[in-house]
């Protein structure tokens, strides 16, 4: 086998990774957003519903989930650069179209929701399979640090968008773009960093040479109690329960975190918070929904990926449980701790999913078996952020929608502790 140094310094590829994920991370600002969205007109804002609002969220998820189908078998053939480039692209254009008529709901689905998770979709499983290659020996924690640019876009989106940082002990102001530039503006500049850094961060990925391997690791050894076979097509994976336990997994998880990313300003401002308070709190889940990918990454490299899991939903179901009964957003201590929270459980969703497909399905065909697996977040995106947005438009509140979303936690802890890796004897 190839080892490292002579192929070029896989350190590079990590960091393409992360440039390009902090672009993709976008959609988790959306909740800054959506708050200039559901301002009133005479206020300056256009007067949206919560449910519209969260239809375009949603609508960007369900995009990003499915286009990653066809993405995810793309790369497997073209390679991780052509495909993530084309992800880059399209999402820069996304928001610069979406820029010429900010408040126009059709115009705003087609481009923000449509394009724009399109693009998302392109780029986000390239650099997760370029480094499942280029770090087998340190799997769980390379891939935590590549997608840990996600969350920490969405941190820098947020708090370059709205008013700084603004939570006790701690108050930054910074560009303020939608206060200086509005919505339309703001979306034009974000729309032009996408195509140049993530663009830059695309241009660095690459697959190693067949055969390659970091200098001084060896590949573990086979079974030898059983014929076990490593790599499995997209459509033998759809046939083992356990693929269809990893998705359900997924829906339940990600509904929590989706939805609570989808109105957290809303809810923050609708228990009686300032708007930059509630901002902050944006930027919070969105930091620490980043150093969860990396945390539990790291974690499930010791002690294994569906106990990881298991123990993870767990605590993410009591913060949904904590913020209705205990009432944490009511202060800015309490929804800073729960936006901390969430973001930590739910990030680590993002590094334990690739790599459990990984260990339970090979690597040859991983990009498209983890698209298959991947579609459980679009339907976690659909159902989590809609399911509040018709609570509060409907009911005046959000308690149901966190109440279920605590529920659906729990369903994913029993399945996390009860899955077991297939094993396809020939």
């Amino acid at each position: 086998m190839k080892s490292e140094d002579k192929n070029g310094n896989r350190w590079v590829i990590l960091v393409g990774a992360l440039m390009l994920q902090l672009c993709l991370g976008a959609v988790y600002a959306w909740s800054v957003f959506a708050a200039e969205l559901k301002k009133e007109v005479a206020l300056g804002g256009f007067g949206w519903s919560v449910t519209e609002t969260q239809i375009v969220f949603s609508a960007a998820l369900a995009t990003f989930a499915l286009v990653m189908v066809v993405a995810g078998k793309w790369q497997d053939k073209l390679g991780p650069r052509k495909v993530a480039l084309a992800g880059a692209l399209v999402l820069g254009l996304g928001y610069i179209l979406a820029s010429f008529m900010p408040g126009n709901f059709l115009w705003v689905v087609i481009t923000l929701g449509i394009i724009a998770g399109a693009g998302i979709g392109l780029g986000y499983v390239c650099p997760i399979a370029a480094i499942g290659k280029w770090f087998p020996d340190k799997l769980g924690l390379a891939t935590g640090i590549a997608v840990a640019g996600f969350g920490a876009g969405a941190f820098f989106i947020s708090v370059l968008s709205g008013k700084g940082i603004n939570m006790p002990g701690l108050e930054v102001d910074l560009t303020q773009l939608l206060a200086n530039y509005g919505l339309g503006g703001t979306l034009l500049i974000w729309g032009v960093v996408f195509l140049a850094f993530g663009g830059t961060g695309a241009f660095l990925l690459k697959n190693p040479p067949t055969g390659w391997k970091p200098l001084g690791w060896e590949p573990p050894a086979k079974s030898s109690s059983a014929n076990v076979r490593e790599d499995w097509e997209r459509s033998d994976m759809m046939k083992t329960p356990q693929f269809w336990m990893l998705l359900a997994m997924f829906v339940c998880a990600a509904s929590a975190g989706l939805m609570t990313i989808g109105i957290l300003k809303l809810y923050g401002i609708d228990s009686g918070l300032t708007a930059a308070a509630a901002g902050t709190a944006v930027g919070i889940l969105a930091l620490f929904n980043g150093a969860g990918r990396i945390f539990w990454g790291w974690i499930s490299d010791k002690i294994g990926r569906t106990i990881t899991m298991g123990v993870m939903f767990f605590l993410q179901a009591g913060m949904m449980f904590a913020l209705i009964f205990m009432g944490l957003g009511s202060t800015m201590e309490g929804l800073t701790v729960a936006a901390a929270w969430i973001g930590l459980m739910f990030g680590g969703n993002f590094a334990l999913f690739p790599t459990a497909t990984r260990e339970f399905f090979g690597i040859n065909n991983y990009g498209g078996n983890y698209a298959m697996v991947f579609l459980g977040y679009g339907v976690a995106g659909i159902l989590g952020p809609i399911v509040a947005g018709q609570a509060k438009d409907i009911l005046g509140s959000y308690d149901v929608a966190f109440i279920l979303c605590g529920l659906l936690c729990i369903i994913a802890t029993v399945l996390a502790f009860i899955t077991r890796a297939p094993r396809h004897h020939s």
